[in-house]
């Protein structure tokens, strides 16, 4: 088998596979070869909606072969190193080399971050939209009332506002299923605020009143007790952890040590994520574990050869394909630079991504920002009568039910510019 190639992306994620496709429409002569050992490709921004029974998870799968771009060499692989001195890979099977690397694997779940998460999943006890959609929704149809808690954790996860969309969701669910009455909603999570965007926190507060939920920040998930159906959180300022527990509620406790006891009957967890171990370990990583790029050209701050973009990225902005979709024409153009003896100085990515915020079934607010948590709305949304994107809307939950997924299948992956 050929073992070197002009270019070699790691992933076959969004990232991986938007950049191989829109090389080929620069340059169908180009040789590039993708890494990635999966079989299956998954739209996963869709997981939201199995999770509340308003999507099939089957729509969410392809199988890789049919997506990867033609002219294009798939390796079939696990990547185990990185030898940028010598312009090296490693994988299960043994070295390629590249005039150029792309590194996007995306990132994975690391349930040890939290004590008896692991254990959790296992049994059943909790439920995550992260790791079975499908799951969610039928412990969603089984809950009978009682005490509903949803978290995330301290680390950066992909789309950072997924934890919060199948809690507006479920919310909804248990409205319309009579369960509302006696269900009390909590949203323990590590961060200050709702959402960073204050147009978008503005809706954002009105919607948990409107559906009563017990808003506790800085609350970072440390444990769960599977057997006793307990999560443990430390507030991130023990002194104020007062100052988010209900008074009324005698379940609810205060440990010794400042940590916060809360029994649940359901619990939806974002496990912590991480970049994977092979990137964690290498030495293209930044003092956080992320890939050390540039945050607007999207090269390696240290090997000028080397681009990451994605989940991946060391990148102070939200984790999402929004972002990617941003992200890729950046790179491309940068290494279209490069093959032509010029520098990379395409630096026009600003930190945009956009986290579609469902918050209740037919109903959606859109958050589109940039590094300076500025709210930048698309133009284009005014052709779908959209003109308040931070307010709830109809048209926004079409545009993420059917319109996205659209986009996503059959313009992004194919190299089109949308």
């Amino acid at each position: 088998m050929k073992t070197h190639y002009q270019i070699l992306i790691i992933g076959a994620g969004t990232a991986g596979i938007m950049t191989a496709a829109q090389l080929k429409k620069k340059d169908s002569s180009l040789d590039i070869a993708l890494v990635d050992p999966a079989t299956d490709h998954y739209y996963q921004p869709a997981w939201t909606l199995v999770g509340a029974g308003a999507y099939d998870k089957k729509k969410t799968i392809k199988p890789m072969a049919s997506l990867i771009p033609p002219g294009v060499m798939w390796i079939q692989e696990a990547v185990t190193g990185f030898d940028p001195e010598h312009q090296a890979i490693t994988t299960q099977a043994g070295t390629l080399t590249y005039d150029y690397l792309v590194v996007c694997p995306g990132l994975v779940n690391d349930y040890s971050l939290i004590e008896g998460l692991a254990e959790a999943v296992e049994q059943g006890v909790v439920c995550s939209n992260y790791i079975d959609p499908e799951y969610t929704w039928k412990q969603l149809q089984a809950f009978q009332g009682g005490t509903a808690i949803f978290t995330q954790p301290s680390t950066p996860i992909k789309c950072g506002g997924a934890p919060q969309k199948i809690m507006y969701l479920a919310c909804d669910y248990f409205r319309k299923k009579g369960l509302d009455k006696k269900t009390k909603v909590y949203f323990p999570m590590p961060g200050s605020v709702i959402f960073g965007v204050k147009q978008i926190a503005d809706t954002l507060l009105k919607v948990i009143d409107r559906y009563q939920i017990d808003f506790m920040p800085l609350h970072n998930p440390i444990r769960i007790d599977a057997a006793k159906k307990m999560a443990y959180f430390k507030p991130t300022n023990a002194q104020d952890n007062h100052c988010f527990v209900t008074s009324d509620d005698q379940q609810t406790q205060v440990l010794a040590d400042g940590v916060v006891a809360m029994p649940f009957d359901f619990l939806h967890l974002a496990p912590p994520q991480t970049a994977p171990k092979f990137i964690q370990t290498s030495n293209l990583v930044n003092v956080a574990g992320w890939l050390d790029v540039n945050h607007h050209s999207l090269q390696h701050n240290k090997y000028k050869n080397i681009f990451g973009l994605g989940d991946v990225a060391g990148l102070p902005t939200a984790k999402t394909g929004a972002a990617i979709r941003k992200q890729v024409p950046v790179v491309v153009d940068n290494l279209m630079r490069l093959l032509h003896n010029q520098e990379a100085n395409n630096t026009d990515y600003n930190g945009y991504s956009s986290c579609p915020l469902v918050t209740g079934y037919g109903k959606m607010v859109l958050a589109e920002f940039n590094y300076k948590n500025e709210f930048i709305p698309d133009p284009k949304l005014k052709q779908m009568l959209v003109f308040s994107s931070h307010k709830e809307h109809w048209r926004l939950w079409m545009l993420k039910k059917h319109l996205l997924p659209y986009l996503y299948w059959s313009k992004m992956m194919k190299g089109e510019q949308v």
